[in-house]
């Protein structure tokens, strides 16, 4: 009963403070409140820098607790409270000025408020809730999580910030000063209104004491509340009547100075208990929330959301009108697009307008359709795949996918044009003697190379051949096309450089002693792999060998190249890196049990499939093995084939099979093909993928499959 009677009487001495001086002592109590406050203005930017979440009650790492720590131990130093109150009167001049600046960022809020009151009447409304939502669905389970977190964060917040003071507020001018370098010159007693908000009508209110008469200018706490629309919103305690000397008290408190009024506030604070404080925390807190990105100009707000990740921007869209159309800016989604490799905007006929002027942004609903056909590639459901049938039943020896064209090369002397789209074969290219063992493909321009010895240029829209390529002795067994350029590796020992528009030989190539198996081009440099065991590096234009890259000991299968470094893979079960430049060996990968038959490199990540059933990832910088994709979901035969991106990697094998990984993580998603020959002789013999397609050719070598090519969608609609 005695607490009861304390919650109330603090509550009405509270509400007849006036703000120059007698509000400090009350924050005093709610300091954990004021720095999750600062917490959102100057702490929240640092950790989005190094990679953590904008959120309002996020809590302190140990260096910054410690750090603020100090700086509310130097405070202390500086202002001891004494018995005859002369600490109290040392702040009063600035508390005053704290409380002009609350009270000017009370009637922003007020204003903001009123806008969005108005704003909630508009009939589109609905209309842009909704695209919201739908905006945010992709995201829903992430959120869940990060709701999670915060509940327990918003838990936690009174222990961890207890001790917090507001001195953070001068650091936090100076970082923004120093992290924007822009001139901004507002003025102190000047605040511009953004765009759509309204300035607010004077008010009138009554004291929520009922003592005092107000004026029409806020001078007690009570009296901000009223002004700010929260005086009916504070819990009340009902469970007990109002002592009657409760307002006696009220009024020997009202007529004290201010020094004495923080004395006594003192002392009422110190004999309060736990739950009592706790009740002064949820009247006073609803005074020093802040909507700051809607009091930041804007351009400083945009540059506050630039810090979020694309689905905290998504939900931060929900929260207000004003936040909807900050976080549909243009420039700030074609950033998030850009850290994605998301290169095209996608534009979208809406039937609504939410409102007038309000515009949608094209690079968002690209991001949006990126993350949905991800979620597509990792758990949508799987549509049944188009069949293209053709090559009767020989093997597909190698595929090419661009675009909505495929094109396959088989052992039946043939290649087929394929479109992806309707499935149809477009037009078959005869003209080899011998079977296409391989082929490259630019825009509409196919070349294959042949057990006839040639190299044939096609026209894939006619059907045309256009060019025979003659000089080779032997089966042309690999090739790199680079513009207007391909690089030919045959069995007969030597390399070619043909110009694919003349169908001129322009350079020969020789210096290796055994079929040469695989070839990389990138128009300065030539990187040949051979059965020889050696990788050479040739300068085209003079026809010389720049070194002779030793160290396999046994033939050499695959080969990548991306201007500085020279990925080889052997038949000895190692995988070697080399400088293109000096020609020294870097680093040599072990960990592969057998013939590293497919290699990819992006960035200096290699991804590598060997016949032992295994892919490992690599870094090729320091030569550590990252990930090695097994477990009880491994292929359970030679890998055939893969590909990679920023998120998957996908594999083929003997098995019959292709699956799709995480290539961060290493974690095996699903099974994208399974073929119900798997295991008794149907194999995947080569994939090729896009962002939206996956394109298969399957078969077998004891007729238990028929050949043909899988494609498989996870495109999405954006209409």
């Amino acid at each position: 009963m005695q607490g009861t009677k304390t919650s109330v009487k603090f509550y009405q001495v509270a509400a007849t403070c006036t703000p120059s001086a007698n509000l400090v002592k009350v924050q005093e109590v709610a300091s954990w409140l004021l720095e999750m406050n600062q917490e959102l203005l100057s702490g929240g930017s640092k950790r989005r820098r190094t990679g953590g979440s904008l959120r309002g009650n996020a809590s302190l790492s140990h260096g910054e607790e410690e750090q603020m720590n100090r700086v509310v131990e130097e405070q202390e130093g500086h202002c001891v409270r004494n018995p005859d109150g002369s600490g109290a009167e040392a702040s009063s001049s600035t508390s005053d000025e704290a409380q002009v600046a609350t009270a000017e960022e009370e009637e922003n809020n007020n204003q903001i408020t009123a806008e969005a009151k108005e704003e909630n009447k508009e009939e589109e409304q609905e209309d842009g809730e909704e695209e919201m939502d739908q905006d945010s669905d992709d995201f829903e389970q992430s959120d869940e999580s990060s709701r999670e977190e915060d509940s327990t964060n918003g838990n936690d917040v009174t222990d961890q910030n207890y001790n917090i003071d507001i001195a953070v507020q001068q650091p936090l001018a100076q970082l923004t000063k120093n992290q924007m370098k822009r001139k901004l010159d507002p003025g102190p007693e000047v605040r511009s209104f953004s765009s759509g908000k309204k300035p607010c009508k004077g008010s009138e209110y009554k004291s929520t004491t009922g003592l005092v008469p107000c004026s029409a200018t806020p001078t007690t706490f009570g009296d901000l509340r009223a002004a700010n629309g929260q005086g009916q919103q504070r819990r009340r305690i009902t469970t007990v009547q109002p002592p009657p000397e409760l307002q006696d008290w009220l009024k020997t408190f009202q007529s004290w100075s201010g020094p004495e009024r923080l004395l006594a506030l003192d002392e009422l604070i110190d004999s309060c208990e736990p739950t009592q404080v706790k009740h002064m925390m949820q009247v006073i807190e609803p005074q020093f929330q802040r909507d700051f990105i809607s009091l930041l100009p804007k351009e400083l707000a945009l540059y506050v959301l630039s810090f979020l990740d694309p689905k905290d921007l998504l939900q931060a869209a929900q929260t207000c009108r004003y936040w909807r159309i900050l976080a549909e800016d243009n420039l700030l989604w074609r950033e998030k697009c850009k850290e994605e490799g998301i290169d095209e905007p996608v534009y979208i006929k809406r039937r609504k307008v939410i409102k007038p002027g309000f515009a949608h942004s094209p690079w968002k609903s690209a991001y949006i359709r990126q993350h949905r056909i991800d979620t597509n590639w990792r758990c949508g459901d799987l549509k049944t795949p188009k069949v293209l049938k053709g090559h009767d039943d020989h093997v597909i020896t190698c595929l090419q996918f661009c675009g909505n064209r495929i094109v396959s090369g088989s052992d039946d002397n043939t290649l087929k044009v394929w479109s992806a789209v309707t499935g149809k074969c477009l037009r078959t290219l005869v003209g080899h003697t011998g079977g296409v063992w391989s082929s490259q493909m630019r825009g509409n321009i196919i070349i294959s190379g042949s057990t006839d010895r040639t190299l044939k240029v096609w026209n894939a829209d006619s059907g045309e051949c256009i060019h025979t390529l003659y000089g080779h002795t032997s089966t042309v067994r690999c090739m790199h096309l680079h513009e207007n350029r391909v690089v030919s590796g045959s069995r007969d020992a030597t390399l070619r450089v043909w110009d694919i528009e003349t169908g001129q030989c322009l350079h020969v190539l020789m210096g290796h002693v055994a079929a040469v198996r695989c070839v990389q081009y990138d128009g300065r440099r030539v990187v040949s792999g051979a059965y020889d065991f050696m990788v050479k590096v040739w300068d085209p234009e003079t026809e010389t060998c720049l070194h002779t890259l030793q160290g396999h000991t046994n033939r050499v299968y695959s080969l990548q190249f991306d201007g500085i470094h020279v990925v080889s893979g052997s038949l000895d079960t190692s995988i070697r890196v080399w400088d293109v430049e000096t020609g020294n060996c870097i680093h040599t990968l072990t960990g592969h049990q057998s013939l590293t038959s497919g290699m990819e490199l992006k960035d200096n990540t290699l991804v590598s499939g060997n016949a032992d059933s295994t892919v490992k990832i690599w870094d090729i910088k320091t030569g550590q093995c990252l990930q090695t994709l097994q477990g009880p979901n491994k292929h359970q035969s030679a890998v055939t084939c893969l590909q990679f991106n920023k998120n998957f990697v996908i594999t083929s094998s003997d098995d019959g099979t292709v699956k799709l990984w995480d290539l961060k993580t290493g974690e095996f998603i699903r099974n994208l093909v399974t073929l119900e020959s798997g295991g008794s002789g149907g194999v995947v013999w080569r994939i090729r993928a896009s962002n939206t397609k996956l394109v298969c050719a399957v078969g077998s070598r004891n007729g238990t499959e028929e050949t043909k090519l899988l494609v498989l969608d996870f495109d999405v609609d954006m209409k």
